[in-house]
């Protein structure tokens, strides 16, 4: 059997039913990522001596493991959309190819 074009692959509700799960997924990693970059960025514009406190007696700052876990959390967020695309998306990718074939 010859393969479907993708006007009807775009009518199948597997496809619709991924292209909806994966875009609100994908909106709300940004937003939860945005919502930390900002509140960064937040915080080192009104509290920028709660940043540069020193922890303990060292050169280190409080500031420093923020910015790392800043950093660390777009790593994090990226992970949790790779299993889920691994878990979720690819199945429901692989049930719509074989439906349009």
């Amino acid at each position: 059997m010859a393969f479907q074009g993708y006007e009807a692959i775009q009518r199948n509700p597997k496809y619709q039913e991924l292209v909806r799960r994966r875009s609100t997924f994908g909106w709300t990693l940004s937003a939860i990522m945005l919502a930390i970059y900002f509140g960064f960025i937040l915080l080192i514009a009104y509290a920028p001596h709660f940043l540069g406190t020193p922890i303990g007696s060292s050169v280190v700052t409080i500031g420093i493991p923020i910015g790392v876990a800043v950093i660390l959390s777009a790593f994090v967020l990226v992970g949790i959309y790779v299993m889920r695309a691994n878990a979720l998306y690819d199945s429901l990718t692989r049930d719509i190819v074989e439906e349009a074939r």
